[in-house]
């Protein structure tokens, strides 16, 4: 398939140039000014649009196998996709827990029938219990590259420090849920003054907090990568970049509703805003988006987490946690970037950044994935997205493509949305459209 991407705003690493992008089996092959279209291109009108590399999820969960009724990875992948994502990194949070070879390679085949790039993030533990370690070594030799138990995260710091050691040697990161459950044992909502006015026991922000604390020396002390999940307080994310300072190979990830919602919202006790870790004060939401502004952040991850409606309808202490994201985290991100966003911040908090963490880019050892988040340059993998920025739309709950409903943004107004997506060379959205 031959793919002409013109008139964008082509977004380098480090510069931008208004130019088109021509790709050709799979590749792309020339990017310039007045580039001519081949016989039988598909062209891809983007004036006014930033083109970038397609988005990367390293949070995403697809629910298959054991909880279809929400998600399957085939629906997951049309969200994905509308949302500009060129691949997803699915969580084992499911049932039973992505935590053996075979497992994983259900996941890969299936993932392989969908138009994107599907990796897979093994469990730590064997079924996410925190007990003993799952068998990383022959999750890794299938192309697996990260690692979590992400829903508790690894409360043994001893297991912990176990993992980290294996996982070095193996050359693959760990990535962690950052809440001891001791502390939040029990919470369904932020710690403070509106838990106690609403009656909800609280999850204190030091829950997270610590953990980062723990396991930014249990990377000291073993020097293996990790990469912190969906963080949610100022001091998490300081915590982080201090280490990150010194040397040390730890990531983070922010999650849109963390930096788009507060914990105001729950004044209804709709469980459709409740979420682990809970939303936070308007401070901690104010600072989680200079953080994203000034570069401290290496991604925003969607955490994806549909539920089926009659779970979301239990009472607020009952109900489970998570919401829906992969299909406006695109706009959320550029609101939040403030008046005059960075196209550069932009591409690096959810291609580039993601990319790397997940080890999809260009020219990384994986297993049946293209490469992501690269530079835009003659010889790369064809993974292209368009991004329009002055694009107007609204959030429509019953539209949406995942088999869930539990978005918290139903009616909202939103600035930018995908125009188009190329993976591996093929359009699959155009328009705003499946292809």
């Amino acid at each position: 398939m031959k793919v002409l991407i013109r008139g964008g705003l082509v977004i380098g690493e480090s510069a931008s140039a208004r130019g088109d992008v021509l790709i050709d089996d799979g590749r792309i092959r020339e990017v310039g000014p007045s580039l001519g279209a081949p016989p039988g291109a598909t062209v891809i009108d983007a004036e006014g649009c930033w083109v970038g590399p397609s988005f990367v999820d390293v949070h995403t969960h697809l629910r298959e196998p054991g909880r279809e009724e929400a998600e399957t990875i085939e629906s997951g992948a049309r969200a994905g996709a509308l949302g500009g994502y060129g691949a997803l990194v699915a969580m084992p949070n499911t049932e039973p827990a992505l935590d053996t070879p075979a497992l994983v390679t259900y996941v890969l085949s299936r993932g392989a029938k969908t138009p994107l790039d599907i990796a897979v993030a093994g469990a730590i533990t064997q079924g996410r219990r925190g007990e003993k370690l799952a068998p990383l070594a022959e999750m890794a030799a299938l192309g697996v590259r990260l690692f979590t138990d992400d829903g508790t995260g690894v409360q043994d710091p001893a297991l912990m420090r176990r993992a980290l050691t294996y996982a070095k040697a193996l050359g693959v990161r760990l990535a962690q849920h950052c809440e001891d459950e001791q502390l939040a044992a029990g919470g369904s909502m932020n710690e403070g003054a509106l838990s106690s006015r609403l009656g909800l026991v609280g999850r204190p922000a030091l829950a997270e907090e610590l953990m980062v604390m723990r396991d930014i020396e249990l990377v000291r002390l073993t020097g293996c990568p990790v990469h912190f999940m969906h963080l949610s307080t100022r001091r998490s994310i300081a915590l982080v970049k201090a280490a990150r300072e010194e040397g040390l190979p730890v990531t983070c990830e922010v999650a849109p509703h963390h930096f788009t919602l507060d914990e105001s919202v729950l004044e209804t006790y709709d469980p459709i805003f409740k979420v682990h870790p809970p939303l936070r004060g308007p401070d901690e939401v104010a600072g989680l988006r200079r953080a994203l502004a000034a570069g401290e952040i290496d991604a925003v991850a969607t955490d994806h987490a549909p539920h089926a409606s009659e779970l979301k309808d239990l009472p607020f202490d009952e109900a489970p946690p998570g919401m829906l994201n992969l299909e406006h985290a695109a706009s959320l991100t550029y609101e939040a970037l403030g008046e005059d966003p960075s196209a550069q911040t932009f591409f690096s908090l959810l291609s580039r950044g993601p990319a790397r963490i997940a080890q999809l880019r260009p020219g990384d050892e994986r297993l049946d994935h293209s490469g992501h988040g690269g530079a835009l340059q003659p010889g790369e993998d064809a993974n292209v997205v368009v991004f329009d920025p002055a694009l107007r739309w609204r959030v429509e709950r019953r539209t949406l493509s995942s088999r869930a409903s539990n978005t918290p943004y139903d009616q909202r107004e939103m600035s930018g949305r995908v125009r188009s997506l190329v993976v591996r060379g093929a359009v699959v959205v155009n328009e705003g459209s499946l292809a």
